[in-house]
C-alpha cells in the first residue's frame, strides 16, 4: 500500500435495534476534514448504505455552544436531516463518555440527542426534531393512482398528509399488514405526484395493524435505493401525525416497527406534545450498536 495515501478511519452501526444485523446500517467517517463534497458523495455510493455520515471536527467552544458539525449523505445526495444518521453519529460520539447529551450541528440546525441509562439494559438515545410542519391532505383516489396501489388500500379513517420535522414525507395509512407486505410503488408516477404536489420525495406507509402488539404503526418506506429498514426522519413525521390525529396521545411515548419486510426489524420509539392543540416538541429514539471498524483509503 502506498504511503501517499489518505486515510479516513470509520465506523459502521445498525441504528434502532440493540442487535447486529437487524435496525438500519450507517456509516460514519469519525474525522471527514479535508474531503471535498464530490469525495464524500463518491464515499457514500460506495457504503452503498442509506447514509453515510461525514463529521468535521472544530474548535470545542464552538462544538460546545453549536454541536458537533456533521454532514449526510445518501447514495445520491446530501441531506440537510435523516433520522437514524442523527442518532447513530450521536452514539459514536458519546462513546464510553458516559454524556447525558451530544449536539450535532446538521444543514437543518442543531439536534440534540439525550441518552437514558438503566441497569440492565442497553443505552437509549432520543433525538428532538423540529416541530412539524402540516401541508397538504392528500385526495385517497389520487394517491391509489400515484403510488400504484388499489382501490380501497388507503385507511378511510385517517388522512393521507404532507408533514416535516427537517424532511418532508408524505404519511399514507393502509387497512392493514396484508396491504402494506405486498406494496409495489410505482416509483416514476410517485416522485412525479410528490414533486408536483409538493409532498416532499417519499411516501412513508403505515398501518395500526402490527406484527408487535406493542407498537401503534407497522411502517414501510421504499426509495429510490430499494427499501430503508428505519426512517427516523419519517418516523419524527408520524410521531406528529399520530398525535394529531389522536392515534397517540400527548407526550405517549409508542413503537414504530420498521424492516421487518426486508429481514432487518427495527424498533423506532416516538412522541410528541400537544400544546394549545399545535403538535411540538417531536421526539424519536432508540439503540444503536457497532459492528464494524475499519479505514477508506485513496
Amino acid at each position: 500500500m502506498s504511503p501517499d495515501l489518505r486515510r479516513f478511519p470509520f465506523a459502521q452501526f445498525d441504528v434502532f435495534s440493540s442487535q447486529p444485523f437487524e435496525g438500519n446500517s450507517l456509516a460514519v467517517l469519525t474525522d471527514a476534514r479535508g474531503l471535498s463534497d464530490q469525495q464524500m458523495q463518491a464515499i457514500a455510493r460506495e457504503m452503498n448504505l442509506s447514509e453515510t455520515t461525514f463529521i468535521l471536527p472544530r474548535d470545542p467552544k464552538v462544538e460546545r455552544e453549536r454541536g458537533v458539525r456533521v454532514r449526510i449523505f445518501t447514495v445520491q445526495e446530501e441531506l440537510p436531516f435523516a433520522g437514524h444518521p442523527t442518532l447513530g453519529t450521536a452514539f459514536l460520539l458519546r462513546g464510553s463518555t458516559g454524556a447525558a447529551e451530544v449536539k450535532l450541528d446538521l444543514n437543518v440546525g442543531t439536534v440534540p440527542v439525550r441518552f437514558e441509562e438503566k441497569s440492565g439494559q442497553p443505552v437509549f438515545g432520543e433525538m428532538t426534531q423540529a416541530d412539524p410542519k402540516f401541508s397538504l391532505t392528500h385526495d385517497r383516489e389520487t394517491i391509489v393512482r400515484a403510488a400504484g396501489l388499489r382501490d380501497g388500500d388507503i385507511d378511510p379513517s385517517l388522512p393521507v398528509q404532507t408533514v416535516s420535522t427537517g424532511l418532508v414525507f408524505t404519511v399514507v395509512p393502509l387497512r392493514g399488514l396484508e396491504v402494506i407486505r405486498r406494496l409495489h410503488v410505482d416509483f416514476k408516477s410517485a416522485s412525479e405526484y410528490l414533486e408536483r404536489s409538493g409532498g416532499g420525495k417519499f411516501f412513508y406507509f403505515v398501518t395500526r395493524e402490527t406484527v408487535d402488539p406493542t407498537a401503534r404503526l407497522h411502517a414501510r418506506m421504499l426509495f429510490y435505493n430499494g427499501e430503508d429498514p428505519a426512517t427516523g426522519s419519517a418516523a419524527g413525521c408520524a410521531a406528529a401525525w399520530m398525535v394529531a390525529n389522536r392515534v397517540a396521545q400527548s407526550d405517549e411515548r409508542v413503537l414504530i416497527e420498521q424492516g421487518i419486510e426486508m429481514q432487518r426489524p427495527s424498533r423506532i420509539f416516538v412522541r410528541a406534545s400537544l400544546r394549545d392543540n399545535t403538535v411540538v416538541n417531536v421526539r424519536v429514539g432508540g439503540n444503536a450498536v457497532e459492528v464494524l471498524r475499519g479505514e477508506i483509503f485513496f
